[in-house]
């Protein structure tokens, strides 16, 4: 991951297989790559007590052994003296004895406390209680700030928010509409049906090699996030207003790659009558969609979605913008460490451009369905309430297209929490072209 600046969920399930490493190996494997990277800035802060000198001096591949080792002596059952052996080893095949020693005393003195004793000790002296709260629950200080600042709370839900975030999620599969039902899937893999998405299956814990599935080689359903379904079906079910009398025929997924949404709009227009553009301006990304939604009414176009060539007069729009992706941080632990606040604005620019596009190519009385997996004011309420001025659109109320949701706040954008829905942070707002 390091190395290749690579996230675990692309990359570990396929070393895995090539190493032929299954059950309960497999899992533990994945319970110290997720954990270790979830933990990333906790584990520094513990380990750069322990070294005498700073910790980011010390050998990448080295530093990432000491992560390692640490997880495991802090935060699983491993015995001590195993988890410092293992990585002693480790260590001593790649960078020799000398090196093997000092990582041998450092996990020495990181194990003679434990987590709860490590915070007690590096929040101390501390008066950020902010910064605190950041730290036991391995958030950089200020995606908490802009946690606490889209929840308007700096108590109790901002913790239960931050702790839900640090947590290993559930895997959420979509039963494509139309060719399988969310009651069929759970049946045939052991899941629950979805409290929201009337797609969504939620597996157990320890489900098995999704890879493998028949269901998913059969192409009947496919791993989707519950919070990713629901702004998908609630672009669909957006009130349109009557200047077409009534035609809902012509949808449009400007952002669509790798194509999760565009799956679920192309199943949903199958079964409605409908047709969907998809624009992808990567043609790597461009062609995942393709095989995501063969055979369903959908035709792929590489093409910047600021400015495409298409002739517009869509009665819906999905725009699934490019963003921070702060609200998958559970799913991609170890993005949060790699994400910067600086980041945001230019976000925001191409945010704001590819929803005056989406806009544009909107008819009188459609909809533009802005999404953006992330809580970050600057991202969610402040690209849409300045766009929606300035373009004269008619800012309607997202709840309607939630049935059954709880916990949506007082309208009129939408956002999902992993703390109350279970779901990634998902932010949803409908903008309306006046007739």
């Amino acid at each position: 991951m390091t190395e290749r600046d690579a996230y675990a969920n692309l990359i570990l399930p396929e070393l895995l297989r090539q190493r032929r490493i299954t059950g309960r190996d497999a899992a533990l494997a994945t319970e110290l790559t997720y954990g270790t990277a979830r933990a990333t800035g906790l584990l520094d802060a513990i380990v750069a007590r322990c070294v005498d000198r700073k910790l980011d001096t010390v050998d990448p591949v080295v530093r990432d052994a000491l992560r390692l080792g640490a997880y495991q002596l802090l935060r699983t059952r491993i015995p001590h003296h195993a988890a410092v052996a293992s990585t002693v080893d480790l260590v001593r095949e790649d960078a020799g004895s000398r090196v093997a020693g000092f990582v041998n005393a450092v996990l020495r003195r990181v194990s003679e406390k434990d987590e709860q004793q490590w915070l007690a000790e590096l929040t101390a002296d501390s008066s950020d209680p902010l910064a605190d709260l950041a730290l036991r629950t391995s958030h950089p200080r200020w995606i908490a700030r802009a946690f606490a600042e889209a929840l308007g709370d700096k108590g109790d839900e901002l913790r239960a928010a931050l702790e839900a975030d640090d947590a290993r999620p559930a895997v959420h599969l979509l039963a494509k509409p139309g060719q399988i039902s969310a009651e069929e899937l759970a049946a045939i893999t052991g899941g629950d049906v979805a409290p929201y998405s009337p797609y969504g299956v939620h597996l157990p814990s320890g489900g098995g090699d999704l890879a493998e599935s028949e269901v998913i080689e059969e192409g009947l359903a496919t791993v989707q996030d519950e919070g990713s379904q629901l702004v998908a079906v609630a672009s669909v079910n957006a009130p349109l207003g009557d200047a077409a009398d009534g035609r809902d025929t012509r949808w449009l997924d400007l952002c669509a790659g790798p194509g999760g949404k565009t799956v679920v709009l192309g199943c949903l227009a199958q079964t409605m009558g409908a047709t969907v553009d998809a624009v992808e301006v990567a043609e790597h990304r461009a062609r995942l969609v393709r095989e995501a939604t063969d055979g369903l009414p959908v035709t792929v176009h590489v093409t910047d979605g600021r400015a495409p060539e298409l002739d517009g007069d869509y009665d819906r729009v999905l725009v699934d913008a490019p963003c921070s992706g702060l609200g998958a941080l559970r799913r991609r632990p170890e993005a949060r460490w790699r994400k910067q606040p600086g980041d945001i604005a230019e976000l925001t620019r191409l945010q704001t451009e590819l929803l005056a596009s989406a806009y544009r190519l909107v008819r009188p009385g459609g909809v533009v369905t802005y999404v953006v997996c992330s809580p970050h004011l600057a991202e969610t309420e402040g690209v849409v309430m300045a766009s929606a001025q300035r373009l004269g659109a008619e800012l309607i109320d997202a709840r309607v297209a939630f049935p059954g949701v709880p916990h949506l706040g007082d309208g009129p954008t939408v956002q999902l929490w992993p703390h109350r829905h279970g779901t990634d942070a998902m932010f949803c707002a409908m903008l309306r072209k006046p007739a």
